[in-house]
């Protein structure tokens, strides 16, 4: 049996689940979700544990069976506390702005990059002091946050995808806590 696939989702309380129709759908505190089951998966609650169960033992079940039970978990965790995605815009004069449905990105290029923001997602910009040497710089954040991992990390990606980190100075947009390897210059520069 699938070890991911075996383990139980743990439901918090206040979480209602509904299967009809070989549809799940989880309400919670900060919305509603649903996930269509793959044929031959099965979804059944036992008190405040759902399990997720397979008819039959072929490779290609046993790959649903996980992939099944990491979607249903991903949106367990989504409706009751939600996912947050934090991205850092570093560079002289790159800025960041919320404007109505819009975000604005001020990236260095001859040009505003300007990509809308989903609906269901709730994007924030904010500006913040960052001291680099003697001088103190703005620095650009932004928080995307929404109830659907797979909504929230696609439109982080392609907030980062606007100026990726480059490796000799570090401008571009990085994920929090992410490591960009800053490349030396010309060998004979000291």
């Amino acid at each position: 049996m699938s070890r991911i696939g075996k383990a139980p989702i743990k439901l918090s309380p206040g979480l209602s689940v509904s299967v009809v129709d070989a549809v799940v759908t989880i309400k919670g505190t900060l919305g509603e979700l649903s996930c269509q089951l793959l044929p031959g998966i099965t979804v059944e609650q036992i008190e405040d544990q759902l399990l997720v169960m397979r008819t039959g033992d072929s490779k290609e079940l046993r790959a649903r069976h996980g992939l099944t039970r990491a979607l249903l978990q991903n949106i367990v965790t989504g409706v009751s506390e939600g996912y947050l995605i934090t991205l850092h815009v570093i560079g002289t004069g790159y800025s960041a702005e919320r404007l109505g449905p819009w975000l604005r990105l001020s990236l260095g290029y001859s040009h505003d990059v300007m990509l809308q923001v989903p609906q269901n997602l709730t994007v924030e910009a904010e500006a913040v002091p960052r001291s680099k040497g003697t001088r103190t710089d703005l620095q650009a954040i932004i928080h995307v946050k929404g109830i659907d991992k797979q909504l929230v990390g696609q439109y982080a990606a392609d907030i980062r995808r606007c100026h990726l980190p480059e490796n000799y100075k570090g401008k571009g947009i990085r994920y929090l806590n992410e490591a960009v390897t800053i490349k030396t210059g010309k060998a004979g520069s000291k």
